[in-house]
């Protein structure tokens, strides 16, 4: 028989206290890093998504969340926003490959495939 009155509803914990702790912040996607590589390079060069995507034919809403890392592009658009940042795709990519190995070695792994001097290539 239950102790509860009649309005009172039983509550259970979605987390039991004391349980297990969050895990360790996963590896970021790829889309994440190459927009974030977009960006930096987009502020560092002092420009407007406006700017950027009219040179780069894509649409500013688009040229956005790809910055956010919410889209998937393609290589044709990669390359597009790559040179309308005055990038080549190999270097847009190797930017993100070198965030992904600095990401990496932070959380503790060390010496990591696609690191320097092992011949590892990246390509979208």
């Amino acid at each position: 028989m239950s102790t509860q009155g009649p309005n009172e509803a039983r509550v259970i914990p979605l987390r039991p206290p004391g349980g297990p702790q969050p895990a360790a912040p996963k590896e970021p996607l790829w889309r994440d890093l190459v927009g974030g590589v977009l960006r930096r390079e987009r502020l560092a060069q002092q420009r407007t998504l406006k700017d950027v995507s009219e040179e780069a034919r894509i649409s500013v809403p688009y040229l956005s969340e790809l910055e956010r890392g919410r889209k998937e592009a393609s290589s044709e658009v990669l390359a597009a926003a790559a040179h309308a940042l005055g990038l080549g795709l190999g270097e847009l990519l190797s930017l993100a490959q070198e965030d992904l190995v600095t990401h990496s070695r932070r959380r503790g792994h060390g010496r990591v495939a696609g690191g320097p001097g092992n011949g590892l290539c990246l390509a979208a």
